[in-house]
């Protein structure tokens, strides 16, 4: 069956459970199979970590009804154990709808919700909150409730007695523990590489085993039944006589660039694209086989004076624009304009391949409907696809002036037709995106498991 993670809120701790739990089972012999609501890859990064599987993100708007079934049984029904950690509050959605929400894929996929609550600072009010999102939605089986940052055994015992009145179990009660604090930043929680979650293994599952009901968990978990066919191989049924050769491509994972679902690493080596995976913050060059790039986005913005030295990592990206196809979403993208300033508003040298400079600016988080302008390596004239942005920086662009620094002949007015027209949720419509047949650069996440031509279009340009 498996289990949804959920909270009122986001913050109110659901990661902590749902990575507790990974942990725990991980230190039993267990196999865990962790999933993510929504556009997540930081707390994916976490629940990987934890309990040694990869995350796999279940995004109804994104991928489609189907691709979140498919995904969650053949991932699901391999592992001993099936998670769902939801993403914000249980029903927020798109605007003020439960579109893409948590409860919309609880109730897709017909699981149980556990609600986890921050219970600090209450007593009987905590049962008119449990109990209005019980009745919010008689679809959803709600299994019990979590009590988060509970401190002295007086307020647990008070807060049980509150909800056994309404007949709600509580499956756990949380201390706050400093030790297992999660850090965070301008995009939300620190990468799992800063958390060390794996060094806090023992401690995660001492955590869980002291503080909750894990035979109730036990039997909430349990990974669904049955053969499934996996929906990555479903890529294979593209791959023709053309493909036969297999064709590498680069794609940057560090410190600096590591938001990538791993589907996108599936999808290319299902249609003969094996992946070298490459490090630009080491001054790496781009590896010569790669007959491709991709540079997902991340936190170029934390080093960037450490990416301005990297100039070997540089100059093979300027070399390589024009001769090989290059993808590069949000962060990736940066790597490419005049100039980057970091957290503290410094200003940093970058490749210098595409006219711009990017600083610090306001928010821009949601899902984006993608309407093709012109024909380029992803999208070609009047096709519709969904993203996802989220980022803090924004672009100052230069749209007349040819770069200095960039070894081509190629000239940038060409780049003055966008990609696409982006449109969401109370934005204002726009034009977006840096891109021709041989390079997309763009705000824009995307999920290539729901869009097969995105990686057959990369594949249909790699020189052999």
């Amino acid at each position: 069956m498996g289990c949804v993670i959920a909270a009122p809120s986001s913050g109110s701790g659901k990661t902590l459970l749902s990575v507790a739990l990974a942990a725990w089972a991980r230190k039993r012999g267990l196999r865990l199979q962790p999933f993510k609501v929504g556009p997540d890859y930081l707390d994916s990064q976490q629940l990987t970590a934890a309990s040694g599987m990869q995350c796999r993100n279940l995004d109804l708007l994104l991928c489609g009804s189907d691709w979140v079934r498919d995904c969650f049984l053949s991932f699901g029904g391999k592992a001993d154990l099936a998670l769902v950690e939801g993403v914000m509050g249980l029903f927020d959605g798109v605007g003020p709808s439960m579109e893409g929400s948590t409860a919309s894929v609880a109730t897709h996929l017909q699981l149980p919700v556990v609600l986890v609550v921050d219970a600090s600072g209450q007593a009987n009010s905590i049962a008119a909150l449990v109990r209005g999102f019980i009745e919010q939605d008689p679809k959803i089986s709600f299994a019990g409730v979590v009590l988060n940052r509970i401190n002295t055994s007086r307020h647990k015992e008070l807060l049980i007695e509150v909800l056994q009145k309404i007949e709600v179990k509580v499956l756990g009660c949380l201390p706050t523990d400093p030790s297992l604090t999660m850090s965070s930043r301008h995009l939300g929680l620190s990468p799992a590489h800063e958390q060390k979650v794996e060094s806090r293994l023992d401690r995660l599952c001492a955590f869980a085993e002291q503080n909750l009901d894990l035979l109730a968990f036990r039997a909430l978990l349990q990974s669904p039944d049955g053969e499934f066919r996996n929906p990555i191989d479903a890529f294979k049924d593209y791959r023709d006589m053309s493909f036969a050769k297999e064709l590498p491509v680069a794609v940057a994972h560090d410190e600096a660039f590591h938001f990538h679902y791993p589907e996108t690493k599936d999808c290319l080596e299902a249609l003969g694209m094996p992946v070298i995976l490459w490090r630009p913050i080491d001054d790496e060059p781009i590896p010569k086989e790669a007959k491709g790039i991709i540079i997902p986005g991340g936190f170029p913005e934390q080093h960037a004076e450490r990416l301005s030295k990297c100039l070997k990592t540089m100059s093979t990206l300027r070399a390589s624009f024009g001769r090989i196809p290059i993808y590069a979403e949000c962060g990736g993208m940066l790597l490419f304009g005049e100039t980057l300033f970091d957290l503290d508003g410094r200003a940093h040298s970058m490749s210098g391949i595409l006219p711009f400079t990017a600083d610090r600016g306001s928010l821009h988080v949601g899902y984006r409907k993608l309407e093709g302008i012109k024909d380029s390596l992803v999208i070609k004239k009047g096709e519709v696809l969904m993203g996802h942005e989220f980022h803090r920086w924004q672009l100052n662009t230069s749209i007349k002036k040819k770069s200095q620094k960039a070894k081509h002949d190629y000239e940038f007015e060409e780049h003055s037709k966008k990609t696409w027209m982006v449109s969401g949720w109370k934005i204002e419509r726009v034009e977006e995106g840096w891109s021709n047949d041989l390079f997309h650069a763009s705000w824009i996440h995307l999920h290539w498991a729901s869009y097969p031509m995105i990686a057959l279009r990369l594949r249909s340009r790699l020189k052999t």
